[in-house]
């Protein structure tokens, strides 16, 4: 799962590549933003999005909201140039609703996402996000916290395969879990290049394909960061926050958080399957949400060949109504879990 302008052949080794924003046109008319008013960007990374929504109205202010430390000093230059009309604010964007109050907005007209990891992060081997240049097994997006050398050091070998199948879509998730335990039995994992030349040893490259250890490393980095758990709480908590009218954008990078977007907006939009002799259609609650893209909407020609990252990227939209926030959906919920977590809580992946 990559993001913010990266696709699947930067994959989670990356390359230095200047930052891109994905899609930047779609999302500002996705957003109204030229009509005015209060705006979450919930990924602000290199704040290509948010500068896009200030220069669409004069009047147009920003709540920017980035759980990177480095992303956030990165914008000091951005947020003195517009004062009053940007506030930049660490955090998570799985709470941008309790963010959003603490500005003091009871409500905002938009809100974007722009799903995964940064350019500038894979882009920098001292943050432990690429493979391609050695550097230490971290991938923390806040730099605090437990990293993935801890996750792939302390772990069961049952915990390493769900995480690289089920976040990583790796089908070799459980000789590659083994042959873990087995090398940290000698040497615990430091650096990025001890994984990714297990993982290598493993799994042949195919011609023209992605790294072998890509989807591991796509894996850990989710699990690190719980990233499709912040997402799940970031389309409720938009809900939450958005007056009637206002918008939700998010742009995904990979089927496993579209997945969870497009389930999300086909339950929040009333789209719910047909009913069978064996199953009768459920009454649909009152939609919070109409349809502002019919279905995905894609990168031109154009772009992609301006900035091959932005290849895998869709784009998603839809409008609040007035009806009441609904309650979290736990189908969604179950989505980003592991099948383990899923089972604590009494449910089923």
């Amino acid at each position: 799962m990559m993001g913010r302008g990266d696709g699947p052949g930067a994959g989670a080794a990356g390359g230095p590549t200047r930052h891109v924003p994905v899609l930047l046109a779609e999302v500002c008319d996705a957003l109204d933003a030229k009509r005015g008013g209060v705006f979450i960007d919930g990924t602000f990374g290199a704040g290509g999005y948010t500068r896009a929504i200030l220069d669409a109205h004069p009047q147009n202010k920003v709540v920017a909201i980035d759980r990177d430390p480095d992303a956030i000093a990165g914008g000091a230059p951005l947020a003195a140039k517009f004062k009053k009309r940007l506030m930049l604010v660490p955090g998570r964007f799985g709470t941008l609703d309790e963010i959003a109050r603490d500005q003091g907005f009871e409500g905002v007209d938009g809100v974007v996402l722009d799903i995964g990891v940064s350019s500038m992060q894979l882009d920098q081997a001292e943050r432990g996000f690429s493979f391609r240049n050695d550097g230490p097994l971290d991938m923390r997006m806040e730099q605090e916290g437990p990293s993935a050398a801890d996750i792939v050091n302390e772990s069961s070998e049952a915990e390493l395969a769900d995480i690289f199948y089920y976040y990583g879509e790796e089908r070799r998730a459980r000789a590659v879990a083994r042959a873990v335990i087995e090398a940290r039995r000698r040497e615990p994992f430091q650096t990025t290049r001890q994984l990714a030349d297990l993982v290598a040893s493993l799994i042949r490259q195919e011609p023209g394909g992605i790294h072998p250890a890509t989807r591991v490393f796509q894996g850990l980095r989710i699990a690190v960061n719980d990233e499709l758990g912040e997402l799940v709480r970031a389309l409720h908590a938009a809900e939450c926050i958005l007056k009637p009218g206002g918008r939700l954008v998010v742009v995904t990078f990979h089927s496993l958080e579209d997945r969870i977007v497009k389930q999300f907006f086909a339950a929040r939009t009333g789209r719910t399957p047909s009913g069978s002799r064996h199953m009768p259609t459920l009454a649909a609650a009152e939609p919070t949400f109409q349809a502002v893209t019919k279905g995905p909407v894609g990168p031109s020609e154009q772009e992609m060949a301006r900035n091959p990252r932005a290849r895998s990227a869709k784009l998603r939209a839809g409008a609040r109504t007035s009806v009441p926030p609904q309650e979290v959906l736990s189908a969604i919920t179950m989505l980003a879990e592991l099948p383990q977590t899923a089972e604590k809580r009494g449910g089923r992946r």
